[in-house]
């Protein structure tokens, strides 16, 4: 855990492979996680509507097993969000967001 899900404007202006890689080694830089534990994908949206001033957009989805305190997800959150804003310009809608799953319905194999 976690999994970090990276959704994308279509447009991303570089490979989302380096994206994955830098949210992947930022989450493990925080010191919250195992590594090995540590899942991270991407999904690009074609069609998508954001503010006029904003060429696309990155929204990071962190889906962490319950029981972190905010100021760990907080820790979580602005390192992912400072990784992205060295990685795109300010023409980018950029966004995280810290999820709890529940341990008592969360379900893998």
């Amino acid at each position: 855990m976690p999994h970090l899900i990276i959704e994308h404007s279509s447009n991303l202006p570089i490979p989302a492979q380096q994206l994955v890689d830098a949210v992947h080694y930022a989450a493990e830089r925080t010191e919250l996680f195992a590594p090995e534990t540590i899942k991270t994908r991407t999904q690009s949206t074609e069609y998508f509507k954001v503010d006029d001033k904003k060429i696309g957009f990155i929204h990071i989805h962190a889906h962490l097993i319950e029981g972190r305190t905010e100021a760990q997800k907080q820790l979580l959150s602005n390192t992912l969000l400072e990784t992205l804003q060295n990685m795109v310009d300010t023409n980018w809608l950029l966004s995280v967001h810290p999820y709890d799953l529940l341990p008592s319905i969360y379900r893998k194999n």
